[in-house]
């Protein structure tokens, strides 16, 4: 089994940096808008956009927390899922909802993201931000914003580290593992 690094902490930082912009102008301005961050690495990283976007924009987005373990297709292979609520700070009816996740490969967490959300209300519009896109897609889904592409193999395993989260910010492909 064997580690590398394919994203540094300064690489996650200019991404975020240029995913905020991207979400500002496709969205021209803040105007309506909330992040989302689906749990938990995409929380941390919802709450980054939203700190950089504050930065250029001066406005504050709200940002809110998605659960989506009770969501899951594959919920009953799990042994004893975690859940923990989801905590949306404005009304998500007629909003343009960016969801956030840390990185996307089959799409099942994203069709359970957007089954959590739905049963919170009926957003205007979503969008999907991944930190990484892995490929290998079982579901017609497509992130809007990407920090970066990586191909991988379905043998190998991707590891994000965020510092609210593990301590240090870097990304890992793991080669020699499986996904979980």
């Amino acid at each position: 089994m064997s580690a590398k690094q394919i994203m540094s902490a300064q690489e996650i930082s200019r991404a975020i940096t240029r995913i905020a912009h991207e979400i500002v102008e496709r969205n021209r301005g803040v105007e309506g808008l909330l992040l989302a961050g689906i749990h938990t690495r995409g929380a941390p990283l919802a709450r980054r956009l939203a700190d950089q976007i504050a930065d250029f924009e001066g406005n504050q987005v709200p940002v809110g927390d998605l659960d989506i373990g009770l969501y899951r297709d594959d919920l009953a292979s799990r042994s004893r899922p975690v859940v923990r609520s989801s905590q949306m700070p404005v009304d998500i009816n007629g909003r343009n909802v960016v969801l956030v996740d840390d990185v996307i490969f089959t799409g099942r967490t994203v069709r359970a993201a957007l089954d959590a959300l739905t049963d919170l209300g009926r957003p205007r519009l979503v969008q999907l931000v991944a930190l990484l896109d892995r490929g290998h897609r079982e579901l017609p889904i497509r992130p809007d914003y990407v920090g970066k592409n990586v191909p991988t193999a379905l043998s190998e395993k991707v590891k994000v580290r965020l510092q609210e989260v593990d301590g240090c910010d870097e990304v890992v492909l793991i080669s020699g593992e499986a996904e979980e």
